[in-house]
């Protein structure tokens, strides 16, 4: 197959949605939900409880190491009191929402274990760096760890539609660990998976700041709406932290003192928070079965 008949495949494959996994009904209502009220909040904690598998994820990441709980965790009501309701539910949506994905069968280059390893990392990471952002730049905690978890739904969304050309790609990506993964994507599938992650996304009516970050965290000054989004930045940066953490997905290593000051994180803070967002990872990696 050319690449070209390739890039054609993956797009009619999205602009066939009824051959695409649907947003889970689970993550539709939570995504739905406001936490700004007390009925709010008592309806986030009920729909967790009635679904074991994200409960038992929640739970089990809520009493890993890299969530820092001082204590043992062992209902959703105590991960939501020692959490937060927003991680809670940004957490649980980004569980819920590739959920369906995570059931595909991996191939010897690409699992989904995999990605919600490297997924997850970069979320943690992006946590961490957002720490050290002034208070008034700083995301949405909410977002942040949806964004992270969903960054990379693209190469989900390529393995479902051509698992033939996900594993020629993965495999190019193993093969070549120190060239930029879009220009191995060009390549191979003649389109990236940030383009297919953000038309999904689409399809799926997730926020608009989470569809920009799908469709540019590799290139976070493509255009204006991407150049003024802090977690489009924030994924790139933590993907620079964790090459090919998880999955093979090289995008550079160097950050420049402007990247970090665009974020408004001093740069004397970069050897510090490097060396941080590696230990997490390194953390996360111990708990990744539990997705």
């Amino acid at each position: 197959m050319t690449i070209e008949q390739t890039r054609l495949r993956l797009i009619q494959g999205l602009a066939n949605i009824d051959s695409l996994p649907a947003m889970p009904a689970i993550a539709l209502k939570l995504m739905a939900l406001k936490l700004d009220t007390d009925e709010g909040e008592a309806q986030l904690l009920t729909l967790i409880e009635q679904d074991p598998q994200i409960s038992a994820k929640l739970i089990s990441l809520a009493n890993s190491p890299v969530m820092g709980v001082p204590r043992k965790i062992s209902n959703v009501p105590e991960a939501a009191l020692l959490l937060g309701l927003t991680r809670v539910k940004a957490v649980s949506l980004g569980i819920a929402a590739m959920s369906n994905f995570a059931q595909l069968p991996g191939s010897q280059n690409f699992t989904p274990q995999d990605l919600w390893l490297h997924s997850l990392s970069i979320a943690i990471a992006m946590h961490t760096l957002s720490l050290a952002m002034p208070r008034q730049l700083r995301p949405q905690q909410d977002h942040i760890y949806l964004a992270g978890l969903l960054h990379d739904m693209g190469y989900m969304a390529i393995h479902h539609i051509d698992i033939a050309a996900s594993n020629e790609l993965h495999h190019q990506l193993g093969l070549q660990p120190r060239r930029p993964v879009m220009e191995i994507e060009q390549e191979i599938l003649g389109v990236s998976h940030c383009y297919i992650g953000a038309q999904l996304a689409r399809q799926w009516n997730l926020p608009e700041e989470i569809i920009t970050v799908l469709g540019h965290h590799h290139a976070p000054h493509a255009d204006e709406a991407s150049a003024g989004n802090s977690l489009v930045r924030l994924v790139n940066l933590a993907e620079k932290l964790l090459p090919n953490f998880g999955i093979t997905e090289y995008c550079g290593t160097d950050i420049s003192d402007q990247e970090w000051q665009e974020l408004g994180i001093d740069p004397e803070l970069a050897g510090e928070l490097r060396d941080s967002v590696n230990e997490l990872a390194i953390q996360a990696a111990q708990i990744a079965d539990i997705f």
